[in-house]
């Protein structure tokens, strides 16, 4: 018997999604190998961001084995751009926190995310120096690994739905002002309960696991925020841009454990 479309459309993503987390398994080896090594060789790139042998080095490797397993895809990467323009593509931020990594701290991760159209599928954010990974694919719920659950565990957000009992996580001040968020941060400093500056990735990654419940950053690119996205929905969350719409449309990240959604858009609107 022929498998029905949406089997057939299941067993794809499933595919897909053990091909991103072997993809980790890669950056996570490669990173590893040169973090905290006297050697590592950094330069500035245009934008004066810090750039490594290990974020060029992981990124052509995923793009390597993304040549030889999905030949048909496209991929958009941070450090070597755009190739092809098919309807599936991939999006590879090799190392999301680079400025961490340089001077050793341990938060920092591979993003791999998998966009039919504009739609996000799959996500795998992967940790290896916290010894945490992150991944979901659309329809199949939301995962994570770490130090204290080696086997799988199903995420899922936090219940809390006041503000004022809220936990609030971005990366830092710089940026907001600028991209005419001052405003929203100092609303959201203001009236949550509890703000962290966890940083990157991991702000967001916490609203997955319900540790906190509200992250956002003023811009990010593509690459930046493609793997959260089903990571946070398939965990019961809400992410979009400061004005409400697609996050990936607009440049910016509002993460939230859906419960407070609109109290928070409400402050970042102004």
């Amino acid at each position: 018997m022929n498998a029905s479309p949406a089997g057939t459309a299941a067993d794809e993503r499933s595919a897909d999604l053990a091909l991103a987390l072997a993809m980790a398994d890669i950056a996570d080896e490669i990173a590893l190998r040169h973090f905290r090594a006297t050697d590592l060789v950094i330069e500035t790139k245009p934008d004066l961001t810090p750039v490594t042998e290990a974020d060029r080095g992981v990124e052509r490797a995923l793009r390597d084995v993304l040549s030889a397993q999905r030949p048909g895809d496209s991929v958009l990467g941070e450090e070597y751009g755009t190739a092809g323009d098919a309807h599936r593509r991939w999006v590879l931020d090799p190392i999301d926190g680079t400025k961490n990594y340089v001077r050793g701290v341990p938060v920092w991760a591979c993003l791999i995310a998998l966009m039919e159209g504009q739609e996000v599928t799959v996500g795998v954010v992967s940790a290896p120096a916290l010894s945490r990974r992150w991944w979901a694919a659309r329809g199949n719920g939301a995962f994570v690994t770490d130090p204290t659950s080696p086997e799988p565990r199903a995420l899922r957000v936090s219940g809390v739905s006041r503000l004022g009992d809220a936990s609030f996580s971005f990366s830092d001040a710089h940026g907001w002002s600028e991209r005419g968020a001052g405003g929203a941060l100092d609303s959201l400093l203001h009236h949550t309960w509890r703000q962290r500056a966890y940083g990157d990735f991991w702000s967001h990654m916490m609203v997955a696991e319900g540790l906190v419940d509200v992250s956002a950053e003023p811009y990010l690119e593509t690459y930046d925020m493609a793997a959260l996205v089903p990571i946070i929905t398939e965990a019961g969350g809400r992410i979009t841009g400061f004005d409400g719409g697609d996050a990936l449309v607009s440049g910016s990240a509002l993460a939230t454990n859906g419960f407070l959604h609109d109290q928070v858009l409400a402050l970042a609107k102004g």
